[in-house]
């Protein structure tokens, strides 16, 4: 396949390279000039669990438009970037490409639509990965689990069938849903769980899980973000608010000492993914008449402190 990676910081990166090796055409679009630089010059390296492999066979740009038509536009930005990168790819994507966004939190489909068409558009959930940039042209992988994916309106979709052979090929596990809105919501409730407290209080997950004050708070955002889904009709795999707050404990003990990714924006001074995270769940709640005081006070908290950053 043709395939343009849009934003590729750590996990953008390792799309890239891993797509790359496995044949594909890869085309890697970022703002970052060092970046696209160094890919230009010397390819892409990747340090990871399986070892260190550097792709060359990427092509690496700041316009996406270098690229031309693909078949596949995969977005990885950072949420607050998913609108401008959708009305690039809409610019240039033909008849039949396909859009895949890869993004935590809320929205991401919906800022998609505003300007590309809604049977183009897939639902991407990363579980398990972890990654960061060790400099321009080199990222780490620390870890990959699976890659689930979902058409925007639900139902079955043959088109992901040779989308979900495309990320097999570069190794990836992938799985296609029907339903990818309860994948997304599920991940969201690990996500406020972690995001908004290890960021507030500057602790690992480790650290947080270990803290019964910290905990309960944490919990407590995780609590909020299952009432409104319930409210919304999302249809869990677990069925009631235990089961739900077994499901994120659970995930909170298996990622140990890791930081969420929210917590390394602020310590690196960079604006966060704030708002689709935390911050989307008290608004949610407003609308349906329900109260989300945890994740409303740490939004604010957090919201504040970004205010002083210059990125």
């Amino acid at each position: 396949m043709k395939i343009a990676v849009v934003g590729t910081g750590a996990m953008g990166s390792i799309y890239a390279a891993r797509l790359a090796r496995a044949g594909h055409e890869v085309w890697a679009i970022d703002a970052w000039e060092q970046h696209v630089t160094a890919m230009q010059q010397h390819g892409l390296l990747i340090t990871g669990p399986d070892g260190e492999f550097r792709s060359p066979e990427i092509q690496a740009d700041g316009d996406l438009a270098s690229a031309g038509i693909c078949d596949l536009y995969i977005i990885a930005t950072k949420a607050s970037g998913v609108a401008a990168a959708a009305q690039a790819v809409a610019a240039v994507m033909g008849p039949a490409s396909l859009v895949l966004t890869i993004q935590n939190g809320l929205g991401a489909g919906e800022r998609l639509a505003q300007h590309i068409r809604e049977d183009a558009i897939m639902l991407g959930v990363a579980e398990g990965f972890g990654a960061s940039m060790v400099g321009p042209g080199h990222a780490r992988h620390t870890s990959m689990k699976m890659l689930r994916l979902g058409g925007l309106s639900g139902g079955k979709d043959t088109r992901l069938d040779p989308v979900a052979e495309a990320w097999r090929s570069g190794g990836f596990e992938v799985q296609i849903f029907d339903d990818i809105q309860k994948l997304i919501w599920e991940k969201l409730l690990c996500n406020v769980t972690l995001s908004a407290p290890c960021t507030a209080f500057a602790c690992t997950v480790a650290e947080l899980r270990a803290d019964p004050e910290r905990w309960a708070i944490a919990l407590g955002c995780a609590r909020e973000a299952y009432a409104v889904g319930c409210a919304l009709g999302v249809a869990f795999s677990f069925g009631n608010e235990a089961a739900a707050l077994r499901y994120v404990t659970d995930f909170a003990e298996r990622v140990g000492a890791a930081k969420p990714s929210m917590s390394q924006d602020h310590e690196a001074g960079r604006r966060s993914e704030l708002a689709a995270i935390n911050g989307a769940i008290a608004p949610l709640a407003a609308k349906l008449g329900l109260s989300a005081p945890h994740n409303a006070t740490l939004s604010a908290v957090l919201r504040a402190r970004e205010q002083a950053f210059q990125r």
